[in-house]
């Protein structure tokens, strides 16, 4: 006997958004995007000149989306760094740099894939590239640990960075990490000292260095490749001593004090600026970049072609002095207050 094929229900035009890529204030955009595909489905289906309708709403929705940007807490904007759909690591590697040959393993314990390095060459650029690798699947993203490196990820960096250096070659961090792996393995293998220790390190390399944060800088783990003769911050990435969610969770002893805590740490790009902790803030496509990823790994590339050509003029000695000053001079004591002892 043949079985009756039953039917499947129709998408509706515009529908086919995953809604767990949609943040929760974007729903007025995405319902305004929605709406712009019906129409023009329905000018395709029925022939009929929609044309006007459709610039129409086109135009508001770019006013709409610069509304809400505009407007975004520092919660918001964590979340937008947290985007699936933004570009990581991976993406930067096939679709900005002309070409990559990745170099692994610390040669003591093992290969962390939460690290990547290697050589990379970009318009006739050399350099050695250094960035936290989150994947973009599921499998990828369990298998990098969510970017959270390991002691021997961190060994790896600075390995590769003496490397760049022997070979003179200028070096280009990505940071992109909610923080190093917290887990007992890595304290038993010296993760804070690892850190700590490339840290230092970085500090004697007679190479240019350009650090510039992709999306989340969490703590020591986005600081143990993140010192720099030049440091960037795309415009909704964020760069913080600690996740909101982890400073909640020690202040208020709850997860649910993350929007409050993102308030306090000061941790979006026009407070980094304000702060001197940033040099630089890259401004993403509208909306985000995980709008119009090609824009915005086009926008890191003029970034990092720029400062290369800027600081290769610059003699080592020159560059070491300037990236001490510009990390000693961060932060302010002010002193007061204190009672005058005697008399």
């Amino acid at each position: 006997m043949s079985k009756k094929k039953e039917k499947k229900p129709q998408k509706k035009p515009g529908s086919e958004r995953k809604p767990e890529g949609i943040l929760g204030f974007e729903r007025p955009i995405l319902e305004m995007e929605n709406k712009i595909q019906e129409l023009k489905t329905l000018a395709q289906s029925t022939h009929l000149n929609l044309n006007g309708e459709v610039t129409a709403l086109e135009e508001r929705l770019r006013k709409v989306t610069s509304q809400v940007y505009d407007r975004l807490t520092p919660w918001e904007r964590v979340n937008v760094a947290r985007h699936p759909d933004r570009p990581v690591t991976s993406d930067y590697i096939s679709k900005m740099l002309d070409d990559f040959v990745e170099l692994h393993g610390d040669r003591l314990f093992a290969d962390d894939p939460a690290i990547v390095t290697g050589f990379a060459s970009l318009e006739g650029r050399r350099f050695l590239l250094v960035a936290h690798r989150k994947g973009k699947t599921v499998k990828e993203r369990l298998v990098c640990n969510f970017g959270c490196a390991h002691p021997e990820g961190y060994r790896k960096a600075i390995e590769k960075m003496r490397l760049a250096e022997k070979l003179n070659m200028p070096i280009v961090t990505l940071i992109n990490t909610p923080g190093a792996y917290p887990g007992i393995g890595a304290e038993e293998r010296g993760q804070a000292r690892a850190i700590a220790y490339n840290i230092r390190e970085m500090f004697g390399l007679k190479v240019p260095i350009l650090a510039l944060v992709i999306g989340e800088g969490g703590s020591g783990g986005a600081l143990g490749i993140g010192i720099g003769d030049r440091v960037g911050i795309l415009q909704y990435a964020y760069y913080s001593v600690i996740s909101p969610e982890g400073c909640a969770a020690i202040l208020w002893k709850s997860g649910d004090k993350a929007p409050e805590a993102a308030e306090a740490l000061k941790l979006t790009a026009p407070d980094l600026v304000d702060l001197g902790i940033v040099d630089d803030v890259v401004e993403e496509p509208l909306g985000g970049a995980h709008r119009d990823p090609a824009l915005t790994i086009s926008s890191v590339k003029k970034w990092i072609l720029t400062h290369l050509d800027r600081l290769s003029t610059i003699p080592p000695e020159e560059l070491l002095e300037g990236r001490y000053r510009k990390f000693r001079n961060m932060g302010e004591v002010q002193a007061g207050g204190a009672a005058e002892v005697g008399g």
